[in-house]
């Protein structure tokens, strides 16, 4: 049984960064995803990272935001620079579909617990 459970988030003024981490347990081989959700807004896709390393990024967050994986630790990392306060949110993190549905989580019972990032201006 898959479990994701995330570290990091916090509070950074507007130009700062953070960086979050996921570590499963479980299972290996998935290609795992980050998301997040704002109040009053639906949950969006932000990036994801195959087992073999390739990135995925929301187009409104490229360049700006970095997802990288040690297999090892089994640990995904989202490193967000230049963070902006609509960047602020709840981050969660999850396995996602393979090609195309990159940007689609595969179960909800494998959501991360969520911790909140909150850019101030």
């Amino acid at each position: 049984q898959l479990q994701l459970v995330e570290f990091g988030g916090g509070l950074v003024q507007a130009g700062g960064s953070l960086r979050l981490s996921c570590a499963a347990s479980g299972r290996t081989f998935y290609t795992l995803g980050w998301f997040r959700q704002a109040p009053g807004k639906e949950r969006e896709f932000v990036a994801a990272i195959t087992w073999g390393g390739t990135t995925y990024f929301a187009d409104s967050l490229k360049g700006r935001f970095t997802i990288y994986r040690d297999n090892i630790k089994n640990t995904v990392y989202l490193q967000m620079n230049s963070l902006k306060p609509e960047d602020t949110a709840v981050y969660y993190c999850n396995t996602v579909g393979s090609g195309t549905s990159y940007n689609k989580p595969l179960s909800s019972a494998t959501w991360s617990q969520g911790t909140q990032v909150t850019v101030s201006s």
